[in-house]
């Protein structure tokens, strides 16, 4: 077996790991995007992974953009193999690939109108609505924790591990004749005693271990602790400052846990009397897809729908604003608002132009909840950087910046080696540590080396692992 490691080495995003087997079958887990990576985000999306004709079959632990969004691209390219995944999961890919198509084509167009005729060669999307129609065509959905057989000598099982609706690890059974390996891939490892989603599953004993490990440096907040931060960071911007509280915040996911957040502070009275914007179509779909599945969701929630209000996502101070000409009008309100908007890193979407119109008022305020990659517009802020260019206009940051570090879906490190617990230690042959920076990677390696996990490697990208 060989495991050759394509994307998230040393850093976040772009998951992407490819298995081979003896006789050079291989399959793929997760297919992401590149995010918030700057100028070199196109180029990095637009290489080539591997021949698409050489990959039998993908597995997708999760709907997330980053670990799902180059599929489109794949197929395009080639691809006509099996799309294995949840039903939750294939629901959101529905609503998230074809975002992300549309986004292609409007960004292309956009830098395309810019460019002078002439002096660059035209962008091309690296995939349209088509493609990614056509990709959706190739899914099939798996039930969470049975068998399936996915080709020749694999197996696999797809475990919740509560990170989003729908997300799992994915545990291979993998038979070789003549030597037989488990492998778990963990995707991304969720939160224990979240608001929205439950605790993630413990995983079997697996030979290998490929582990994330975004927050391998850091211990979160208890959640309790996040929503009386995110109560004063409301009462302190729209009550004292008179201003307005811009979060960026991921469609799917982080807007939903923080919409359910001031609805309950609502509901004891203690948000102001102001508007709340929801302001993403794609958070409006991923919001109508998490009520579908709400079986999936915590018992917090469920205890929720069950008392005054019924709907966890939705209260008489939310508004969601899906056209995009109501969008702009919210720019120009004068009075204290809370604005909701993607994308997460601030690097693209509608949050951007609310940063935009609002970076230079120290009155307002600009609150991230989640991960952001050091060279995105979240970033940088949240670097505290002075000045920052957007729309190619250098804007001189006075909007007051905060950081609500626990509300991450991701775990900390602590939960990481929690999640890893059910696996004895000494019955690891390697874990690989992927989807994090390279110096938290490194703090993380050595968190589970005194948990008596040796063996852990931070791979570098294109590097194979030969068993």
């Amino acid at each position: 077996m060989k495991i050759t490691f394509k994307g998230a080495a040393k850093t976040v995003t772009g998951s992407k790991h490819i298995v081979q087997l003896w006789d050079n079958q291989r399959i793929m887990l997760d297919c992401g995007m590149y995010q918030g990576r700057g100028k070199e985000t196109h180029a990095l999306n637009s290489e080539a992974i591997i021949d698409p004709n050489t990959i039998s079959a993908i597995l997708l632990s999760h709907a997330h953009i980053d670990h799902s969004g180059l599929i489109p691209k794949f197929v395009k390219d080639g691809f006509e193999g099996p799309i294995f995944c949840t039903e939750a999961t294939y629901a959101l890919c529905q609503i998230m690939l074809r975002d992300s198509a549309y986004i292609q084509e409007a960004d292309v167009k956009y830098s395309n109108k810019r460019n002078k005729r002439g002096e660059k060669e035209a962008y091309l999307p690296l995939y349209t609505h088509d493609d990614a129609i056509k990709a959706l065509e190739q899914f099939v959905i798996v039930k969470e924790n049975e068998w399936t057989s996915i080709i020749a000598g694999i197996r696999a099982k797809f475990i919740p591990n509560g990170h989003i609706l729908g997300s799992a690890a994915i545990y291979l059974d993998i038979d070789e004749i003549s030597e037989k390996h488990t492998l778990l891939y963990t995707g991304d490892i969720g939160r224990y005693n979240a608001t929205l989603m439950k605790d993630p599953e413990r995983p079997p004993q697996a030979d290998y271990i490929i582990c994330e490990s975004t927050y391998g440096d850091r211990l979160h907040d208890h959640t309790i602790d996040a929503e009386q931060e995110l109560l004063n960071t409301v009462l302190h911007t729209l009550k004292d400052k008179k201003g307005k509280l811009i979060i960026p915040a991921f469609s799917l996911g982080r807007t939903q846990e923080i919409v359910f957040a001031l609805n309950k502070l609502d509901v004891h009275g203690l948000l102001p009397d102001v508007r709340i914007y929801v302001d993403s179509p794609l958070a409006i779909d991923a919001t109508d897809i998490m009520r579908k599945y709400s079986n999936l969701l915590s018992r917090e929630v469920k205890r929720f729908t069950k008392g005054s209000r019924n709907d966890p996502f939705g209260f008489k101070k939310l508004f969601y604003v899906k056209e995009q000409k109501y969008s702009k009008r919210i720019n120009d309100i004068n009075e204290p608002c809370i604005i909701i908007s993607a994308s997460g890193m601030a690097d693209a979407g509608r949050v951007k132009h609310h940063i935009f119109h609002a970076i230079e008022k120290a009155k307002n305020t600009i609150l991230f909840v989640g991960y952001a990659e050091p060279n995105s517009l979240a970033g940088r802020l949240q670097n505290k950087d002075e000045k920052v260019t957007i729309y190619g206009e250098e804007k001189n940051v006075k909007a007051e910046i905060r950081y609500i570090k626990s509300l991450s879906a991701h775990a900390d490190y602590k939960e990481m080696i929690r999640y890893l617990s059910s696996n004895n230690s000494g019955a690891v042959k390697r874990i690989f540590l992927v989807h994090g920076e390279d110096e938290v990677a490194q703090n993380f390696q050595l968190h589970l080396t005194e948990n008596g996990y040796h063996n852990v490697i931070i791979p570098d990208k294109n590097w194979t692992f030969t068993t």
